[in-house]
């Protein structure tokens, strides 16, 4: 079997979208799965992970010739607005775009429950919710780097962080104002910053933030967040999965999210705290709550137990059953 594996905007699209697929093909050389990164109808499966035109141009002629598409809905309009300059106004018509591309797919891979709920508004093409995964490989030997990460930002234990794009969406009003109501905690937000890309409001956020929060822009090895981070915080808002949560989770780290269905799958007490409610209220006081080490140790320990089940060990056959089902 050949797998075209195709993700347009390649060079520049960062981000979860673009670990998701550095983890499928490292999915797809663990099951010895012969693939293209280019997109060619000399295949048997042509795979896209973003529906853009030449996506859609290839998933049509695939399909005319009956080569069947399987496509990644790693963006929807809900996940689209608050995350760059401009994404708000082309978040309305970007759902009606979208139920036409995926339409042209035979098989959708969602990585959520929570997802898979939403695109099966869109359009009424199967799906299956396979998890964008988590490469535990990547973390390796991350403890080591804790001096170094901590006397680069100087952050204090324990320290409230984030891995990701800075972005509205992700509860960047939430992490903020966090830091202005526990001014005695170090907060850091691991992530490129690049405020040519920002709304106004996002940018106002990051400038007026109080000086115990840090927004370190790009770092050059990500396991350095994980090794000066010691509570994970993800107010977001809307999230189709969350690899930096799954990353963090793996890395042992306790996790604090916000109660949204993405994150139904984890359980308040054993393996996360969540904070419901409105405001920042709720989310103060879990992390007064996460002040004592003992109920960080447990839920981090707990988080990594919970973590093994979305290694790429765990996904990868998932895709090849996926594979297999779609193709003659």
């Amino acid at each position: 079997m050949k797998i075209s594996h195709y993700f347009e905007l390649e060079d520049h699209v960062t981000g979860g979208i673009s670990e998701s697929v550095a983890h499928q093909r490292a999915m797809l050389d663990r099951l010895g799965l012969q693939y293209t990164t280019e997109p060619t109808l000399e295949a048997d499966v042509f795979h896209c992970n973003l529906m853009g035109p030449r996506s859609v141009w290839y998933a049509r002629r695939a399909r005319s010739k009956g080569i069947p598409v399987v496509a990644n809905t790693h963006v929807t309009a809900e996940d689209f607005g608050d995350s760059f300059r401009f994404t708000n106004a082309l978040a309305k018509p970007l759902k009606p775009y979208l139920r036409w591309a995926y339409g042209l797919a035979d098989a959708l891979v969602c990585p959520s429950e929570y997802n898979q709920e939403l695109i099966e508004g869109y359009t009424d093409t199967p799906t299956t919710v396979i998890s964008n995964g988590v490469d535990r490989g990547k973390l390796e030997g991350f403890e080591s780097l804790e001096a170094e990460y901590r006397d680069r930002y100087d952050l204090e234990p324990p320290t409230v962080f984030l891995v990701g794009h800075v972005i509205k969406r992700k509860g960047l009003e939430t992490f903020v104002e966090l830091a202005r109501r526990l001014p005695d905690v170090d907060f850091a937000w691991f992530g490129p910053l690049d405020l040519s890309l920002k709304g106004r409001e996002t940018t106002r956020l990051i400038e007026n933030a109080p000086n115990n929060c840090t927004f370190t822009g790009f770092i050059d090895d990500i396991r350095g967040a994980y090794a000066a981070g010691d509570i994970f915080c993800f107010p977001t808002h809307e999230e189709n999965e969350g690899i930096a949560l799954l990353e963090a989770m793996a890395a042992g780290k306790p996790v604090l999210v916000r109660d949204i269905e993405t994150f139904s799958w984890l359980e308040d007490g054993a393996d996360c705290l969540k904070a419901s409610g409105d405001g920042v209220a709720p989310f103060v006081d879990a992390l007064e709550r996460l002040r004592d080490p003992n109920l960080r140790d447990r839920l981090g320990s707990n988080a990594a137990d919970r973590s093994e089940a979305f290694s790429l060990e765990a996904v990868a056959n998932q895709y090849q059953s996926l594979y297999t089902a779609v193709t003659p």
